[in-house]
């Protein structure tokens, strides 16, 4: 072999330990633990409705179709004055539908009285921005009974309902609290382990929810005004030495 081949295969061999090193070096890198710690981070804040539903459905009954739908106006007329006089404007109360339902047309219509053959029924929808004023109309509802408006029981148990509209405004900083919150675990687990915060390995913002301000068994949460809007994120740390 002459001079040149020698320092040519020599010069190969030396290559290919070195690629051998770094191959292996590469390897003994990946088989490190990657140190993490996922934790949560809360953000709540105490919010009063912004809007308000009242569902009110009576209803009105008569011998014949005519003299049902004037008790029905009649009853109407009672509603929208008591609203009036409550303090809603005329934009805020609209006719949802109005089912008529003539009781000899059944199948069991044997036993009809004939004076209530004919029963109509209108539902109203106030809905309204002012929720202190829904929710003191809706506690005087009795005179609109004594006023002869006959309410479908599931109506007159109902009241309003009431939302918040308004998790756009709060988004941004109850997201930066939680994320702030978050670190702050992160950083007590890290204190403990003798480590340090590194950057975000993953994270989910969570999702925002609106609950009653009060949890009352039994209680269907949209019935009260104030509520809390609460959020829960959780954010993966790498965790570096």
């Amino acid at each position: 072999m002459g001079f040149n081949n020698i320092i040519a295969a020599a010069v190969l061999s030396v290559g290919v330990a070195a690629s051998g090193w770094f191959v292996a070096s590469g390897l003994i890198t990946s088989r490190e633990p990657v140190r993490i710690v996922t934790v949560k981070g809360l953000s709540e804040r105490a919010v009063k409705a912004n809007l308000g539903f009242w569902p009110i459905q009576f209803v009105a009954a008569g011998s014949n179709l005519e003299s049902a739908r004037i008790e029905l106006e009649r009853s109407e007329q009672s509603v929208r004055a008591f609203l009036a006089e409550q303090g809603f404007d005329k934009e805020e109360v609209k006719v949802q539908n109005i089912g008529v339902n003539d009781r000899a047309a059944g199948y069991s219509n044997s036993n009809i009285n004939e004076a209530t053959r004919f029963v109509l029924t209108q539902k109203m929808l106030v809905t309204s921005k002012n929720v202190d004023l829904l929710a003191s109309a809706s506690s005087s509802i009795a005179e609109l009974i004594r006023a002869g408006v006959v309410f479908s029981s599931d109506s007159y148990s109902a009241g309003p309902s009431f939302i918040f509209t308004g998790i756009a405004e709060l988004k941004g900083e109850m997201l930066s609290e939680a994320t702030g919150r978050a670190r702050e675990a992160a950083q007590k687990f890290a204190n403990e382990s003798q480590s340090n915060v590194g950057n975000i390995k993953s994270a989910n913002q969570g999702v925002f929810q609106i609950l009653p301000a009060v949890n009352i068994p039994d209680e269907r949460s949209e019935k009260q005004i104030d509520k809390k809007v609460r959020v829960v994120s959780t954010i993966t740390y790498f965790l570096i030495d």
